[in-house]
């Protein structure tokens, strides 16, 4: 009997290519949305840090709270700037999650169909073995009765 072969496996190996540039392509998407998540806690985070400082100032000049106005305006601006890049970049991600997900479907298609076909093959094998077994059995009864 013949080793089993594939006629798709060429396929497969496109498909398993395929699959890998997607999932390598939503992981570098998710890491620019977590980027986008850390920029944006690190400027609350600033924002918060100099609001207490400027708050624990003894006196505290007029000017120190227009300046600390300005730069509450400034992180506003900022997070809201954040904001739509990542509401940008989340769309991205659902995007790329989906094609990953596709990707992901047509390769694991392909593989069920070689596991289908590999269980046919075997299936074919065992019967050609039993087919032999029985004529052999055969062969030496009817020498045995003779």
């Amino acid at each position: 009997m013949n080793s089993f072969r594939f006629n798709l496996q060429k396929v497969l190996d496109w498909r398993q290519t395929q699959l890998d540039l997607e999932e390598a392509r939503f992981k570098q998407q998710l890491a620019a949305v977590a980027e986008l998540d850390r920029a944006r806690a690190a400027l609350e985070a600033a924002g918060i840090h100099a609001e207490v400082q400027v708050r624990q100032w003894r006196p505290v000049a007029g000017r120190d709270v227009t300046a600390l106005g300005g730069y509450r305006l400034h992180v506003m601006a900022q997070e809201q700037e954040i904001a739509v890049s990542r509401a940008k970049s989340q769309s991205a991600l659902d995007a790329q999650e989906a094609a990953m997900l596709e990707a992901r479907r047509r390769c694991r298609l392909l593989e069920r169909l070689k596991e289908r076909r590999r269980a046919e093959w075997q299936a074919a094998g065992d019967r050609e073995v039993e087919e032999l077994a029985a004529e052999s059995y055969l062969a030496g009864w009817v020498r045995g009765e003779r």
